[in-house]
């Protein structure tokens, strides 16, 4: 299991919050994902072995948010 915390721009309401974590979440590998609109982050708890990093970067972006 790995953990990461991941700063989101773009995200300005929750609907912005529940959008990326339901993108994150539906990824098949990932355990828990956590949403900080206050602190625009996204904390992920995934199995790097069934989810890769550039998955889940790509499944916010499809979102219309910048991973920085």
């Amino acid at each position: 299991m790995e953990k990461t915390v991941l700063n989101i721009e773009g995200m300005s309401c929750s609907h912005c919050e529940n959008a990326v974590k339901k993108a994150v979440g539906a990824l098949a590998g990932v355990k828990k994902t956590s949403v900080s609109l206050e602190r625009k982050t996204v904390t992920i708890e995934f199995e790097p072995s069934e989810v890769s990093f550039e998955k889940i970067k790509n499944a916010i972006e499809e979102q219309g948010y910048d991973v920085v």
